[in-house]
């Protein structure tokens, strides 16, 4: 049997190489949400997000997928899915209520999505401005800190409520790639959403 140039322990480590590369990009392939289903116009956003915690005095944790984003000016819903696409997690926010859908069916509610993240996490963690973020503009009526514009005028950075927020790679719906980093007693939080379509 001939032996090749590049050795069999070579010849090994590029055939994993190739099937590891394979299956990330069939991965990807199926990592694309489904659009959220709904009357009317509305803000619609899918594509991809990555958190990464580290709560003081505890594990890491990290989780990325998919989101899809559907927005009426009314009723705003959040599906967040695995790198397979199957839902994660279903949030609904309208007025006077938030609602929070595990995967396995059990449900959480509270009168807004910061009293939701509260319930959930066990301290203040104010996310009721990446309504306004996703559109590149700050929660109005809070304060903004250190806010820097692109050459068109649209926002880039700016604090808001314990967020260090960063926009960029606008199109004319909003910038598609959102980064949030908030630092506080209870530890160190970081989400991005990157925009694939909408």
């Amino acid at each position: 049997m001939p032996r090749t140039w590049l050795g069999e322990q070579a010849v090994a480590r590029l055939w994993r190489l190739v099937c590891v590369s394979l299956l990330a990009a069939g991965l990807a392939a199926c990592a694309a949400p489904a659009r959220i289903a709904g009357q009317g116009p509305a803000f619609e956003r899918l594509g991809r997000f990555a958190v990464n915690l580290q709560p003081v005095a505890q594990a890491p944790y990290a989780a990325q997928g998919g989101f899809s984003w559907r927005d009426d000016g009314r009723t705003l819903r959040l599906d967040l899915s695995t790198p397979l696409g199957s839902v994660l997690a279903r949030i609904q926010v309208g007025p006077g209520m938030a609602v929070l859908e595990r995967a396995d069916g059990s449900r959480e509610t509270a009168a807004s999505p910061d009293d939701l993240l509260e319930r959930l996490w066990g301290h203040p963690m104010p996310v009721a401005g990446l309504r306004d973020w996703m559109r590149g503009a700050p929660e109005p009526g809070q304060p903004v800190l250190g806010a820097q514009r692109d050459e068109q005028g649209r926002l880039t950075r700016f604090q808001q409520n314990g967020w260090d927020v960063r926009l960029s790679s606008y199109d004319d719906q909003g910038p598609r790639r959102i980064r949030l980093f908030r630092q506080d007693a209870q530890g160190e939080w970081r989400l991005q959403f990157l925009v694939d379509h909408g």
